[in-house]
């Protein structure tokens, strides 16, 4: 079985979840004509195991994993991050904000990869907000340095104290022994892409996967 999986971009249409309008649907399929598994994103560690092509859609949670062939399984973002879990014959896809990498969703998801027999060998990191452009409090900022040490401290291109979250990603793989492969792009400085904190956009890219029958 082959896994496959897009980075979605302004290029591909809004991909926000906003009912199953015709015009949605046509972007989704123009990406993977399969059932999309989507989720109703919290910002927690909530993962759902999809067992069949279009299981669990609108269902809660913040990461997706399936060893089923024809599944196509989707998380939204405009600064969070779109993590991508390839294993020998599974995949997962994960939604982290900063509330979701304190929560564990990283370390939730590849420990439902293992559940299911398929423990994650390789992360892929897609476009997410980055240190320079991510202003960010003191206190959750000692919470998330406290859990994955001090590489996620940064200061933004002003001076202001930063998060870096793609060191966060970095971190909680690098804890799991998995490698991590980082697209080193901003939503906030690329114009290819929504960002909700830099321009208060409105539309979502996507991170969908799929395993070819």
């Amino acid at each position: 079985m082959q896994v496959r999986h897009a980075f979605t971009g302004r290029r591909n249409g809004d991909l926000a979840i906003a009912g199953e309008t015709g015009l949605l649907a046509g972007r989704r399929a123009a990406l993977v004509d399969r059932p999309w598994t989507w989720l109703r994103q919290v910002h927690g560690n909530s993962v759902i195991t999809v067992t069949e092509p279009g299981e669990a859609a609108g269902f809660e949670g913040d990461a997706i994993v399936t060893a089923t062939a024809g599944a196509a399984i989707a998380v939204q973002t405009a600064d969070c991050a779109p993590v991508l879990f390839l294993a020998n014959g599974a995949v997962g896809v994960v939604h982290a904000g900063w509330r979701g990498l304190a929560a564990g969703v990283i370390e939730a998801a590849a420990a439902a990869l293992v559940d299911l027999g398929h423990p994650p060998y390789q992360a892929v990191l897609g476009p997410c907000i980055r240190a320079r452009c991510y202003e960010f409090g003191s206190d959750e900022l000692d919470q998330l340095a406290d859990r994955y040490g001090s590489a996620v401290r940064s200061t933004t291109a002003w001076g202001s104290p930063a998060l870096d979250l793609a060191a966060g990603v970095g971190a909680a793989c690098t804890g799991l022994g998995v490698q991590l492969l980082d697209q080193s792009v901003c939503t906030a400085c690329s114009s290819n892409h929504w960002s909700h904190r830099a321009r208060a956009d409105s539309g979502r890219q996507a991170l969908v996967a799929w395993i070819e029958p």
